[in-house]
């Protein structure tokens, strides 16, 4: 009886606690989101007002991106980065899109190679998303070519 009383008080403990946890994760990531949203809206307005359509985004996978990454001379370790990207474009563009996931891996790997560990560690999938961005901009404005797509978000991401 005082053993059942002892695991009742632990997990109802564990419960509230994780409760409590949960939403201050979730209070914390909303109030950063609006300030974050405030921030994006007033700078990108007119282009999202240029892209907006009537039909739902498609979204193409490339899986499994995985990269050594750069290290400083005094470290002995060899450091990972695994990512799966995720494409969205509209369905007008999708054959092209999918025509240039080759071409994407190819970038996503000369870009996240590149970083040191040191940097990797501390950044955000935000990060991450706009220097792919950046990149798959460059790539495209040096080609000539119009982007196929809209913007390469992080699906998943591992860095060891």
């Amino acid at each position: 009886m005082k053993n059942m009383k002892v695991i009742i008080a632990i997990v109802l403990a564990v419960v509230v606690g994780g409760a409590v946890a949960g939403g201050a994760v979730w209070y914390m990531s909303k109030g950063g989101d609006e300030q974050t949203a405030d921030a994006k809206d007033s700078k990108k307005k007119p282009k999202k007002e240029e892209k907006k359509s009537e039909e739902p985004p498609k979204y193409l996978t490339v899986d499994k991106v995985v990269v050594m990454l750069k290290h400083q001379p005094d470290e002995t370790v060899t450091h990972y980065l695994s990512a799966d990207l995720v494409v969205s474009t509209s369905a007008k563009r999708e054959k092209e899109a999918k025509e240039t996931l080759p071409m994407l891996r190819s970038v996503a790997v000369r870009t996240l190679s590149d970083l040191p560990m040191s940097s990797a560690r501390v950044m955000t999938i935000d990060q991450f998303a706009a220097a792919l961005n950046k990149a798959f901009d460059h790539e495209f404005e040096e080609e000539g070519r119009e982007k196929p797509f809209d913007e390469v978000m992080i699906g998943k991401l591992i860095v060891e």
